[in-house]
């Protein structure tokens, strides 16, 4: 199954506790817990997880769902995403982060059963171009 970049980011923000409270780091060189406040990591997997619902839901093996149809759920994990980044101030994904996102779906899709390259191509996009009409982060 897809790793969210949630489980990352959260690895992340407990390492740096630990290191804190160890005295391994100090107050001023701690960063991740502002980079990834919790309503950041809880809304992002909020929309993570409706995603995995809806891929879920088609069944790629015997539907062949419609490119419409997957690139309606790209489109609106793409669009969700963009609005718990403006709930963040429009800062809550940065570079890495924005990569995380992307990997994640296409790995998500690919787990789902859908040939990735194959839709990609048939709508004039390179593989990793499929969230670009509708990113903002």
């Amino acid at each position: 199954m897809a790793v969210r970049p949630t489980d990352h980011w959260r690895t992340g923000v407990a390492e740096e506790a630990r290191a804190l409270a160890a005295g391994q780091l100090g107050p001023d060189e701690a960063f991740m817990s502002r980079l990834f406040p919790d309503s950041l990591l809880r809304r992002t997997d909020e929309v993570l997880a409706a995603f995995e619902t809806e891929l879920g839901a088609l069944d790629v093996a015997s539907e062949a769902p419609s490119d419409a149809r997957l690139l309606g759920a790209v489109r609106r994990v793409v669009l969700a995403l963009n609005a718990v980044n403006e709930e963040h101030g429009g800062a809550g994904y940065e570079t890495d982060e924005r990569e995380r996102l992307c990997d994640y779906i296409d790995t998500a899709l690919t787990e789902a059963g859908v040939d990735l390259d194959a839709l990609t191509a048939r709508h004039g996009l390179g593989r990793h171009g499929i969230t670009d009409e509708w990113r903002d982060w």
